[in-house]
């Protein structure tokens, strides 16, 4: 069981409702586009709120630490492969995204291992900001106008952007880790 507080029920509130969304993108519900929007707008909102909570409250836990990563993957990926299925983004779009989320994840795996927690970045949150905007857009517009076309090409361009920069800020991080502990282990020099 996971501790009781507000981020973490937002947290698995995030996660019971992408069915929502992928059931109202390829089910021939009656306003389904609509509620899969609406759903989706909601359930971005509660990925910033369950953060904001968590660190003003000090209720920051293991499960909040491990799981809302996860169910922010899962609001970005579900839509993503549901709207390729729909032929309304291009596969690759989404595969970028998705290849780089998968590939920050394996990041922080290695870095944790090492000891290392790199805080997400301006940039980050801009990618997550551009591909929440150009999610919501392309779900919301069928057939998707040339604006929705740009705006994903732009939530890609900045999700490449932030892969890079995570794995740099990465690198360096790992680099000054590792010269702390050999420094520790040489021995000091007698004059």
């Amino acid at each position: 069981m996971f501790p009781l507080n507000i981020p973490n029920v937002l947290t698995v509130l995030r996660i019971l409702l992408v069915p929502v969304i992928v059931v109202g993108l390829l089910d021939e519900t009656p306003n389904g586009d609509a509620l899969a929007a609406i759903v989706f707008a909601f359930a971005a909102f509660t990925d910033g709120l369950d953060g904001y909570i968590a660190r003003h409250r000090g209720s920051v836990t293991t499960f909040g630490k491990l799981m809302d990563p996860i169910a922010d993957k899962l609001l970005i990926i579900a839509p993503l492969v549901s709207l390729v299925s729909l032929n309304r983004i291009p596969a690759w779009v989404a595969m970028v995204i998705i290849a780089r989320e998968f590939a920050v994840t394996a990041l922080r795996m290695v870095a944790a291992e090492q000891g290392v927690v790199i805080a997400a970045s301006s940039l980050g949150k801009l990618k997550t900001m551009t591909q929440v905007a150009a999610i919501m857009a392309a779900i919301a517009f069928d057939p998707t106008p040339l604006v929705v076309d740009l705006l994903l090409y732009v939530a890609v361009a900045v999700t490449v952007a932030s892969g890079a920069d995570y794995f740099l800020g990465l690198r360096k991080r790992l680099d000054e880790a590792r010269e702390l502990r050999s420094s520790r282990q040489r021995p000091e020099s007698r004059t």
